[in-house]
């Protein structure tokens, strides 16, 4: 299954629909959302083309398609007005041999490891900083963010498919990892 992974859209409509047009491009078959979808956050500043309600439409017009985590940013107010769950605090997925744990990251992270066996993956936002390493004796990715990235990465998205691809917002790759590798 090909799967493409972002989080962090933060109600930019700009940046959203860039994140659907690459979700198109990519013919993924499912996209997984690690929340903070709608509202910017008190420390973030505005994100290009604030407009949630936008976003809340480009979302919507694709709900079959998503799954999704709740974020630090997410409410039960923002629920209402989304037609797709959003309030997980995970999912677990399945990837050949590993558990792929999903989150937002602002409970479960690096700092606060849920229990995973050796080689499953731990994979969260939250950061805004795209990640691919090895803590403790799992991998944690992070997929950084669609519309407000950090430490000078790119605004992007994740793919799992053969191999784990992360990408610009253009579709251009800028990491690849094998999972032989892993």
């Amino acid at each position: 299954m090909k799967l493409m992974i972002a989080s962090d859209i933060h109600g930019s409509e700009f940046y959203c629909k860039k994140m659907v047009e690459a979700y198109h491009n990519e013919k993924a078959e499912k996209l997984l959302l690690l929340g903070d979808l709608l509202y910017h956050g008190p420390r973030n500043d505005l994100p290009k083309e604030y407009n949630p309600k936008k976003v809340i439409e480009l979302l919507n017009g694709i709900k079959e398609e998503i799954l999704c985590v709740r974020g630090n940013c997410d409410t039960e107010v923002d629920q209402m007005v989304l037609e797709f769950p959003i309030m997980a605090e995970y999912c677990i997925l399945y990837l050949e041999n590993r558990m792929i744990f999903a989150t937002h990251g602002h409970k479960f992270n690096p700092l606060n490891i849920p229990l995973l066996k050796q080689g499953d993956i731990l994979l969260n936002g939250h950061t805004h900083v795209p990640k691919c390493e090895r803590v403790e004796n799992i991998i944690y990715m992070n997929p950084g963010s669609v519309s407000i990235p950090k430490e000078d990465s790119a605004h992007g998205y994740m793919i799992l498919d053969d191999r784990i691809y992360w990408k610009d917002l253009t579709g251009e790759i800028y990491l690849t990892k094998e999972f032989a590798d892993l």
